[in-house]
């Protein structure tokens, strides 16, 4: 089983940026939103990590907590399949939380999104 996450199964491109916040999903989570395209045209997924500075000012908890966000998604991509989904994390509280709490919020939500697709 892969458990990398490679330049390509990151969303960089402006235009599919747009697309996924234009035409996804939105999904309230209490301390991790997320913003889910289901079809993006492709046999993997990709995803984006956003920790506003408006909340955390230090870069290097931003930096902290997108480690942790995208550590979590790697570790449990494998709930998803092949499909190919575009997915948007949203960090969407003041604290920082512990691995742990951001490890079973990820996984709820991709076990949500291979429940739908």
């Amino acid at each position: 089983m892969d458990q990398t996450l490679g330049k390509k199964e990151r969303l960089s491109d402006k235009k599919d940026i747009d697309r996924l916040v234009r035409e996804g999903k939105f999904r309230p989570g209490e301390g991790l939103r997320s913003c889910v395209l289901y079809d993006n045209g492709l046999d993997f997924s990709r995803i984006l990590v956003s920790v506003p500075k408006k909340m955390f000012k230090r870069a290097v908890k931003r930096n902290l907590l997108k480690r942790r966000i995208r550590e979590a998604y790697r570790r449990n991509k494998h709930l998803l399949g092949s499909r190919g989904v575009d997915i948007l994390f949203v960090y969407c509280t003041k604290e920082v939380l512990p691995y742990s709490a951001i490890l079973a919020r990820v996984e709820g939500i991709l076990r949500s999104i291979s429940e739908h697709a």
